[in-house]
C-alpha cells in the first residue's frame, strides 16, 4: 500500500539552438541585406560624428577670444617648463614661475633693443639701395629680351598709382582692421602670459585634480591622454626651436657674408617663421632673397635663394625627420596640408596652431586604437576559436550531462 511509486520516465529536454549556432542565410538577397544594413549603420554613425564635430567647431569659433589665449599659454608653458622645473628645485613654485616669465620677457626685450637700432641705422641705406635697385630693374626691362621703353614703364607706374588712389578707402580700412587685430593680439598676449604663469605654477597638480573629479576609471584615461598630449606639444615646440635655430644661423651667416641689409633681423624672422613647419622658413627665406634683390642685385638674390633651398633640403631630409618626425610622427604631406588649411581658416595664427593641434588629435586616436586592441585581445583570450565564450562552449559541448542533471 505504501510501496514506493516509480517516477514516470521523463523525456530528455530538447534545447533550442543558440542564435550563434543558427546558420546565416547565404543567398544573394541575404548578403545584400546584411551589407546594406552595415552601410546604413556606419553612415548614420559618420553623420552623427560629423555633426558633433561641426557643433564643436562652431562653439570654439564663438569662444575663440577665450580659447586662443589658453592655446597660446599652453604653447608658451611647454617652452618655459624646463626652466621652471629647474628653478622649482631651489625656490617655491610661484616664484619659479614668476622668474621664468621675467627671464623670457627680458630676453624678448633685449632682443628688441638689439634689433631696433640696427633697423633704424640701416633704414636710410636700405631706401637708397631700393631706389638704386629699382633703377637697375628699370634699365634691365628696357633692354632685351623685354625691350620696354620708358614711356611704357611710365604708363605702368601711373596706372599702378591710379589704382592705389582709387582703392585708398579700402586700403585705409584694411589698415584700421590690422591695427584693431594687433590690439586684440596684444590683449590675448597679456592674458596668455597670466594663464601661462598659473600653468607653470600649478601645472603638475592638474592631472591628479582631473583624476579626482572624473573618478578612477575615467581619470586614468584622461590622465594618460593629458600626459601624452603635453609630451607631443612640448616635443613639437623644442624640435621646431632647434630647426629654427639652425635655419636662422645658416641664412643669417649667408646674408651677413653677402652684405645684405638687416641680416640679423631677417635671421630672427627666419627663426620665428620656423614655428610654422616647412612653410614658414621658406616664406621668410624668400623675403630675405627679395631684400637681397632690391638692395644688392640679382646675383646676390640668386645666391640667397640657393642658400634658402639648401637649408630647406637639409631641414626636410635631416632635421624634420629626426627632430620633428620623432615628436609628431606625421608625414610631410600631412604637415603641408595642415598648415595650408589652418592658414586659410585663421591666418597666421591658424597656420601656427594647426600642426600641433593635429598632432595632439592623432595622439588621441592612437591611444583610442591602443585601448581597442587591448580590449579585443582580452575578449579573444576569453573566447574560443569561434568567438563564443569558453564557458558557453563547454556547456554546449556537454548537452547530455546538462539533461541528466536537471532530469534526476
Amino acid at each position: 500500500m505504501f510501496a514506493r511509486r516509480s517516477r514516470p520516465a521523463t523525456a530528455p529536454a530538447v534545447t533550442e539552438p543558440a542564435p550563434a549556432d543558427l546558420p546565416l542565410a547565404t543567398g544573394p538577397a541575404a548578403v545584400i541585406e546584411r551589407a546594406g544594413a552595415t552601410v546604413a549603420t556606419w553612415s548614420l554613425r559618420l553623420l552623427l560624428t560629423g555633426a558633433a564635430v561641426v557643433v564643436v567647431a562652431w562653439v570654439l569659433g564663438k569662444l575663440w577670444d577665450a580659447v586662443l589665449p589658453v592655446l597660446l599659454a599652453l604653447f608658451l608653458a611647454s617652452v618655459l617648463w624646463p626652466l621652471t622645473r629647474l628653478l622649482r628645485k631651489v625656490v617655491p613654485p610661484a616664484l619659479a614661475a614668476l622668474l621664468t616669465l621675467l627671464i623670457a620677457i627680458g630676453i624678448l626685450v633685449g632682443l628688441g633693443a638689439i634689433l631696433v637700432p640696427q633697423v633704424t641705422d640701416q633704414w636710410s641705406e636700405f631706401t637708397d639701395a631700393v631706389a638704386a635697385g629699382l633703377a637697375d630693374l628699370k634699365d634691365r626691362v628696357a633692354g632685351p629680351p623685354f625691350n620696354l621703353d620708358a614711356a611704357a614703364l611710365t604708363d605702368f607706374v601711373n596706372q599702378a598709382t591710379d589704382k592705389l588712389k582709387a582703392n585708398s578707402g579700402s586700403i585705409a580700412g584694411s589698415v584700421l582692421t590690422g591695427v584693431a587685430t594687433l590690439g586684440g593680439l596684444l590683449v590675448h598676449g597679456v592674458l596668455a602670459l597670466v594663464l601661462c604663469f598659473f600653468l607653470l605654477k600649478d601645472g603638475p597638480k592638474f592631472v591628479p585634480w582631473l583624476e579626482r573629479w572624473v573618478g578612477p576609471r575615467s581619470g586614468r584615461h584622461l590622465g594618460e591622454l593629458s600626459l601624452r598630449s603635453w609630451n607631443v606639444l612640448s616635443g613639437f615646440m623644442r624640435a621646431q626651436a632647434a630647426v629654427g635655430l639652425v635655419d636662422a644661423v645658416a641664412i643669417g651667416i649667408g646674408l651677413a657674408v653677402l652684405g645684405v641689409p638687416f641680416a640679423l633681423p631677417l635671421a630672427v624672422l627666419v627663426f620665428f617663421g620656423a614655428f610654422i613647419p616647412i612653410v614658414g622658413a621658406f616664406v621668410t627665406g624668400a623675403l630675405a632673397a627679395l631684400v637681397a634683390l632690391v638692395t644688392n642685385g640679382l646675383t646676390s638674390a640668386l645666391i640667397v635663394l640657393a642658400l634658402v633651398v639648401i637649408v630647406q633640403q637639409v631641414e626636410g631630409h635631416v632635421l624634420q625627420p629626426v627632430l620633428v618626425g620623432r615628436a609628431l610622427e606625421l608625414h610631410a604631406a600631412v604637415v603641408i596640408l595642415t598648415v595650408t588649411t589652418g592658414g586659410a581658416l585663421a591666418g597666421i595664427i591658424g597656420a601656427f596652431l594647426a600642426v600641433p593641434l593635429v598632432a595632439v588629435s592623432v595622439t588621441l586616436l592612437r591611444y583610442a586604437r591602443e585601448q581597442f586592441v587591448l580590449r579585443t585581445q582580452a575578449v579573444a583570450a576569453a573566447t574560443g576559436g569561434d568567438g563564443v565564450s569558453t564557458a558557453v562552449s563547454a556547456e554546449r559541448r556537454a548537452p547530455t550531462a546538462r539533461i541528466d542533471r536537471y532530469s534526476t
